[in-house]
């Protein structure tokens, strides 16, 4: 019995047209399960490129949130900082890169010392709202008392070597007088051109204050490294 679909078709009684007309019949039968095996490819295939699209996109996406975190981690030890100031010459310039660490007197259990270079607030803002920070270099830690006179830096009774100040004399005369407790005193290395507490304005630092130690400076290449203490043996 034939199938209905063929029953609906009109068959000549010519042989020969009759064969001709179920040749039509099969050959639209193959290009019809060839057309729907196309698109079956092409929608499998497009499912696999948004697949591999999404895949793409959600390891980008991972990739920045890693990198997110790690940056927010690395920032809770170190503090990029840009000099900019003549205040440290002739040992730090204006534009030097330096990284300071923030944890080398919590986390690491240090405490400051003679020769250190800190980076610290000032409790005032800048002209566009942020912390005012400033860099320099301990002179006196707590207990210590400490004199200047005739241009020389007295601690705890004796000249301290000044050497790698930029014109080895300190303006500015006081008398002597006894760090406090959690406290700094604290100047720049070019002493004629730094605000520090020699001035009311800046006085003794406290700890409090401190954003963390200069340890490295990373630019300019030629000086590519990490800061040495003049005072330490």
């Amino acid at each position: 019995m034939r199938s209905k679909k063929y029953q609906d078709l009109d068959w000549s009684d010519d042989p020969k047209n009759n064969m001709e007309n179920r040749d039509s019949v099969y050959l639209s039968d193959i290009e019809e399960a060839g057309a729907i095996d196309e698109m079956a490819a092409a929608t499998k295939a497009s499912e696999e490129v948004n697949e591999g699209s999404m895949a793409v996109i959600f390891d980008f996406l991972k990739e920045i949130i890693i990198a997110i975190i790690i940056a927010i981690i690395v920032m809770q030890f170190i503090k990029p900082t840009i000099v900019q100031q003549r205040s440290m010459e002739p040992n730090f310039y204006e534009n030097d890169y330096l990284l300071v660490s923030r944890q080398s007197y919590k986390l690491f259990q240090g405490t400051p010392e003679l020769g250190d270079v800190i980076i610290f607030s000032t409790g005032t803002k800048t002209s566009s709202g942020k912390d005012k920070l400033l860099i320099k270099r301990v002179i006196g830690v707590p207990g210590d008392v400490v004199a200047i006179k005739d241009g020389k830096v007295y601690l705890n009774g004796e000249i301290i070597d000044d050497s790698y100040t930029k014109d080895q004399y300190t303006t500015g005369d006081v008398e002597e007088t006894v760090i406090p407790a959690e406290s700094l005193f604290c100047m720049g290395d070019n002493r004629a051109s730094s605000v520090d507490s020699r001035s009311p304005e800046i006085g003794f630092v406290s700890y409090d204050s401190i954003v963390g130690k200069v340890v490295f400076r990373v630019f300019p290449f030629s000086e590519f490294g990490r800061i040495t203490n003049p005072y330490s043996s």
